[in-house]
């Protein structure tokens, strides 16, 4: 716990282009959305017009005070049932650091848009009302933090005004919460005492809390280091579409880890053909070298069997190329996951079929506990499964890469999203040739 200390308040200054994705989670009525309202209202992002809609809005409700979680709670649903159903995304800068922000619902119905809102987040703040202190919803969504491996984690300890500011009661919850969330693997939590609603310790220090000497909400978002590995990693370029121009093939997509260099050897996944590259381009416009993150084509030396859902990879760690997938899912549809279950998994831009073989185990969020063989998960479950495909997939292990080491389990019936599932270490390799194992029906395999 590093929050919970007495030293000056000194943040790092980063790059004025570093830009951070993070999420705000939490259990129901937490506050959330207020504590956004803050951040945007305290650090000046927030327009003229939208301030006097929200203060409009505020006096209908019969509000003296404007209600600053309706700068976020935009959809008319939310603001006349006064909660939030969906995630609002809201993009905003300071002087220091651009943020892309996913304010996500604290309903356990809803808990398949906290995993949307920090799938990609570097940091993700979780309140927890200091009246309440750890409720279920706060331990599963730290437990969706630790298996998204989201590097950095906020405790922001809400309404210390309705405890008096008590140290007592805000350093019980850091206590419980950061045993927890380190029992899950979360490398680091930061806890933070704050009152959205008055906006102590969001953007200014609180004078009310003298017992407190860390960074406020605001100073800790502007000083983390994102820990986005995707440079550093072995390439990885999901082809989307293929392009025919004048008699060439140019495979389009986007770069998600790794570099990619003109001249550079790259092999075809999952068929293990190699070749070179010829050129890349960006926006139509010729590259000799292009980082992840980038949309580009790309043109190959050798006439090659490459469409859509083949992957050019390049570098000192190739993927695991497997037909049965070890991984941790959590499910997020209203039907369960079951045993034999036949499904559509979704990995970076291939899809194919697949059959659930097992569910080898539930999490049960009380005590951290693994139930054995539950046969199925139902909505909001976390659970291990194993999963065999009908094609080789070119993964990694979710702890390598975020990108490459998730997926999408689907019902190929509607289309429904069913679980997201994160790759683990134990992968068995394709032993059989991508086009065998089929039966009549195609699920025969």
């Amino acid at each position: 716990m590093s929050g919970n200390s007495t030293t000056a308040r000194e943040p790092a200054a980063p790059s004025a282009a570093t830009l951070l994705r993070f999420a705000t989670a939490g259990s129901v009525d937490d506050g959330k959305s207020t504590l956004v309202g803050r951040l945007l209202h305290d650090s000046k992002s927030v327009l003229a017009d939208q301030m006097e809609a929200v203060e409009h809005a505020s006096r209908s409700r019969g509000s003296g005070a404007p209600d600053l979680a309706l700068l976020t709670d935009g959809l008319r649903a939310e603001r006349e049932q006064g909660i939030t159903i969906d995630v609002a995304y809201r993009f905003f800068a300071t002087a220091r650091r651009r943020f892309i922000l996913a304010d996500t619902p604290g309903h356990v119905q809803y808990t398949r848009n906290m995993v949307t809102g920090a799938s990609t987040a570097e940091l993700t703040v979780v309140l927890v009302d200091a009246r309440n202190g750890v409720v279920e919803q706060t331990r599963r969504h730290a437990a969706i933090a630790a298996l998204l491996r989201v590097p950095h984690v906020v405790l922001a300890v809400n309404k210390m005004d309705l405890v008096g500011y008590r140290e007592a009661v805000f350093a019980a919850i850091a206590e419980e919460f950061t045993a927890y969330a380190t029992e899950l693997g979360v490398p680091e939590v930061t806890a933070i005492p704050i009152s959205a609603l008055v906006g102590d310790n969001v953007v200014e220090p609180s004078a009310r809390m003298d017992w407190y000497g860390g960074p406020t909400v605001l100073e800790h978002l502007e000083s983390v280091e994102p820990a986005d590995r995707a440079a550093d990693i072995s390439s990885r370029f999901p082809v989307q579409t293929v392009i025919r121009h004048e008699g060439e093939r140019y495979y389009a997509g986007q770069l998600l880890t790794g570099r990619l260099r003109v001249g550079e050897t790259v092999t075809v996944q999952p068929s293990g053909r190699v070749t070179t590259i010829t050129s890349l381009d960006v926006l139509g416009r010729p590259a000799d070298a292009v980082s992840a993150g980038s949309s580009l084509s790309v043109r190959l030396a050798d006439e090659l069997d490459v469409g859509r859902g083949d992957m050019l990879t390049a570098g000192t760690q190739p993927p695991r190329i497997a037909r049965e997938i070890d991984a941790t899912v959590c499910h997020v549809a209203d039907t369960p996951l079951t045993v034999g279950q036949r499904v559509l998994l979704k990995h970076t831009t291939r899809t194919v079929r697949a059959i659930v073989e097992d569910i080898p185990s539930r999490l049960t969020l009380d005590d951290l506990s693994q139930h054995p063989h539950p046969g199925r998960l139902v909505a909001n479950d976390i659970g291990r499964v194993r999963v065999r495909t009908a094609e080789p997939l070119a993964l990694d292990s979710y702890a390598d890469s975020r990108r490459t080491g998730s997926f999408l389990l689907i019902d190929p019936a509607d289309g429904t999203t069913l679980a997201a599932g994160m790759a683990g270490d134990a992968f068995a390799s394709a032993t059989v040739p991508a086009d065998a194992g089929a039966g009549a029906d195609g699920w025969d395999f």
